[in-house]
């Protein structure tokens, strides 16, 4: 975790660098507020468009007090306020957590509050309210400010040193990208630990690490039985990176990943 936080920090270093070799060191204040501003501005809109796009209303609390009263008591035992719970149609069985602590927000899919066991849905909920304990939406939109800047930075770098003709244009955006994708797998390589360190604080505070495998794997399946029906995801993959769940396979997806391996997840938590 520090050794990729690291590099991360050194990403944005060197942007920062380039950024007054190209236009001078006056640049440095607004280089410095203009990627907090871009955090910002990804943190508020990442919130509302996650939300807005599964179509998350409240989770009434006279139908679902049970949940609302486990809630309570796990953010308790956390030491952090109680979060907004929201439901939504996913189209598959997931869940997600968005905000930080006192402005955080738990959106559980109808279909993962029929699938799983009440101890099931437990575990899950506990993992979501453990990543806005853990501060981790806000350490993820934080690298993914990063790997932001950096690009721009590439772009401006490309279009500076050519001719700036309609080439350099489209060099400029194809390094663009490439940066910020060699950025972001450092970024992913933080959000995959990230979930075993949510699974293991989920376990410490319901007692046992079984419920939260138990919905691991019902979660698996049910995804699998999705994609082998041929019913669209309703979960696009922005939104992915924020759930319980990432059904991404392969070495290169594996890579990609904002999760690590499902069968290594549970194994974790039965030992």
């Amino acid at each position: 975790m520090a050794l990729v936080g690291s590099i991360l920090f050194a990403f944005y270093a060197v942007a920062v660098v380039a950024a007054m070799a190209i236009w001078g060191t006056g640049i440095l204040p607004l280089a410095i507020l203009g990627s907090i501003a871009l955090v910002a501005v990804q943190y508020k809109v990442g919130k509302w468009s996650a939300l807005r796009s599964v179509k998350a209303e409240d989770l009434d609390e006279q139908r679902y007090s049970e949940i609302h009263d486990r809630v309570e008591q796990l953010s308790r035992d956390m030491g952090i306020e109680k979060p907004r719970l929201m439901k939504a149609r996913m189209g598959v069985p997931n869940a997600f957590a968005v905000g930080r602590k006192g402005a955080g927000v738990v959106v559980i899919s109808e279909e993962l509050m029929h699938l799983l066991e009440r101890d099931e849905l437990e575990g899950v909920i506990a993992h979501e309210l453990a990543h806005i304990k853990n501060r981790d939406v806000v350490m993820m939109v934080l690298g993914q400010g990063v790997a932001s800047v950096v690009a721009i930075v590439a772009q401006w770098a490309v279009l500076m040193t050519g001719e700036n003709d309609l080439a350099d244009f489209f060099l400029a955006i194809v390094v663009g990208n490439l940066v910020q994708m060699v950025v972001m797998v450092f970024v992913l390589a933080i959000s995959r630990y990230r979930e075993y360190v949510a699974d293991e604080d989920a376990r410490q505070y319901i007692g046992s690490g079984d419920p939260l495998a138990r919905a691991l794997e019902k979660i698996s399946r049910g995804n699998q039985a999705t994609q082998h029906h041929g019913r669209e995801e309703m979960v696009d993959r922005e939104l992915s990176a924020l759930c319980i769940f990432d059904s991404s396979h392969g070495f290169l997806s594996q890579i990609l990943a904002t999760h690590p391996p499902v069968e290594k997840r549970i194994e974790r938590l039965r030992s």
